[in-house]
């Protein structure tokens, strides 16, 4: 397998910062397209991944998985894409192809474990795979996305892995006219959620413990906004939500917000909090509630939410950074400092 180095940023060890280093990319195989990445958001995953809060990091590590770029070359066979196309890879490049759920277009819950994007396994080489902190990028054609060419590229790129990761359980719980809706927390996924679900025609509620977001949770279509601190607007909001998706990533009393769902109302988790969330059984119980949780999209719903996004002309609020200065991006995001994701402008690594 011939072989190409390109320029990315990368760490060597989780107690290291990020640093540019040279890597490895396949050349394009008969079905791959080769993309010159242009944009790169910034995931929290990142974050874990790097420092290997999740163990399992294989280094030296180059994350990111919300890419944006143009394909500058494909293979042979490749009928889905040509040259100058513009071209999105999000959270995965790859899977087996052949289990229920891939066969269903659900490869994110691949019964073999999709490939990921970055510290994955790249079958070519027999290496790890490296992310979007890079100067381009060799995918499967399949794992490709289209772009809609009326979006400003930066603010797509976290569509990748927000945008998904918030659209796929607002669409699989039939979010829509004539529902409430809830959105706990106001941060990377939470206002994608926010745009999304009032796009969709919900009737969009915040459930927010800041009352410094209030404006900017109505700015960003919010109908209502509950503070979750205050707790007459609680008691008086209970049993008024068809649909809550949380979106926090901290430990935080679920109990509160099960108390705000209808009956048959499901609450459904996408922020990935470091401890266990206890569920008392009254919470679900008398009202035939569900707590459920949910992760990213398939390719097939990916552009789906893609093209949603072009035609109702939705993006992330985003922030622009250099690749240069990513190690300051990450000791922000640990902080919140950050409205709402980072992107990464990755010329600043091509001077």
């Amino acid at each position: 397998m011939n072989r190409f180095t390109v320029k990315a940023f990368g760490t060597e060890a989780p107690e290291a910062d990020l640093k540019q280093m040279n890597i490895e990319r396949r050349e394009v195989t008969a079905k791959d397209v080769e993309i010159d990445i242009l944009y790169c958001g910034v995931c929290h995953s990142d974050l874990h991944t790097a420092r290997n809060e999740w163990h399992g990091t294989v280094y030296p590590n180059v994350p990111g998985h919300e890419i944006i770029g143009r394909i500058t070359k494909v293979g042979k066979d490749v009928t889905k894409f040509k040259v100058g196309d513009l071209a999105g890879v999000g959270c995965m490049v790859d899977s087996c192809r052949e289990c229920e759920s891939c066969r269903e277009g659900l490869e994110q819950y691949c019964e073999k474990g999709n490939i990921q994007t970055y510290n994955g396994h790249e079958k070519y080489l027999d290496q790890q795979t490296f992310g979007g902190y890079s100067e381009r990028v060799v995918v499967d054609q399949d794992f490709v996305l289209h772009i809609p060419a009326n979006l400003d590229l930066a603010a797509t790129a976290p569509l990748l892995c927000a945008g998904i990761t918030t659209y796929s359980p607002l669409k699989h719980w039939n979010v829509g006219p004539g529902q409430k809706v809830g959105i706990v927390g106001i941060g990377g996924l939470g206002h994608m959620g926010v745009k999304l679900a009032k796009a969709m025609g919900a009737h969009v509620v915040v459930i927010t413990t800041s009352a410094a977001k209030i404006d900017d949770a109505k700015r960003l279509g919010a109908d209502e906004v509950i503070l979750s601190t205050d707790e007459a607007q609680m008691k008086s909001n209970a049993g008024t939500l068809h649909f809550i998706l949380d979106c926090v990533s901290a430990s935080h009393n679920i109990n509160a917000y099960l108390k705000l769902l209808k009956r048959d109302g499901s609450l459904t988790l996408v922020g990935a909090p470091e401890h266990p969330l206890p569920v008392a059984p009254f919470s679900l119980i008398p009202m035939r509630k569900s707590f459920a949780g949910s992760m990213i999209g398939g390719i097939r719903e990916t552009q789906e939410m893609l093209d949603f996004c072009g035609e109702h002309n939705i993006t992330s609020d985003v922030e622009m950074i250099r690749i240069q200065d990513i190690n300051k991006a990450y000791e922000r995001l640990l902080k919140g400092d950050v409205k709402y994701r980072f992107v990464i402008d990755m010329a600043s690594l091509k001077k």
